[in-house]
């Protein structure tokens, strides 16, 4: 790790940034929806849990090449006026975030493998997913609570994160002028 931090973050660090709280956005909406289109409409809910798990795939490979970057690249430093409990909850509030993009498209796969229909994984709509675990009705049935629950957690996380970094934002301006 170099042994200056950067002024700020690169660019590249923040469009990976923006794409990845896009596609978990995107795909936390999905998700709303897919679950409440009717069985009998069984092609839209189909592409629907497909496009929610491509969304997931991607989100999972950008944050992976986040965290890849963050290595190479740290985050900037604080800022001097920053208040000494958002210097102390901030680095736990990112290490929350980036566990939380791991860990819950890791659970949607673990879900989607066990999930008893056995319905294929296709990312992008053309590529197949193997399935690495067989169907497991009590696993799916952990596992689909453990991913809801995740992903409510993320977005929950992310808003606070947003909040604040739009609240960063206004000080900012309003210390401008």
């Amino acid at each position: 790790m170099p042994a200056e931090r950067p002024a700020a973050w690169s660019r590249g660090q923040r469009r990976l940034h923006g794409w990845n709280a896009a596609f978990v956005l995107l795909g936390f909406a999905v998700a709303w929806v897919m679950v409440a289109v009717p069985v009998q409409e069984l092609l839209a809910k189909f592409l629907l849990y497909q496009v929610h798990k491509s969304l997931g795939i991607a989100a999972f490979l950008i944050v992976l090449v986040r965290l890849v970057y963050l290595l190479r690249r740290p985050r900037p430093a604080w800022r001097a006026d920053l208040a000494r409990w958002q210097r102390r909850a901030a680095p736990v509030m990112h290490a929350a975030l980036y566990v939380l993009l791991v860990v819950t498209p890791l659970l949607g796969y673990l879900t989607a493998a066990t999930a008893p229909a056995q319905v294929p994984t296709l990312f992008l709509l053309v590529i197949p997913v193997p399935h690495i675990v067989g169907t497991d009705a009590d696993w799916y049935a952990v596992l689909r609570q453990a991913h809801r629950a995740a992903a409510i957690l993320l977005v929950v996380l992310a808003a606070g994160h947003a909040a604040m970094a739009i609240g960063h934002w206004w000080r900012d301006r309003a210390a401008e002028r």
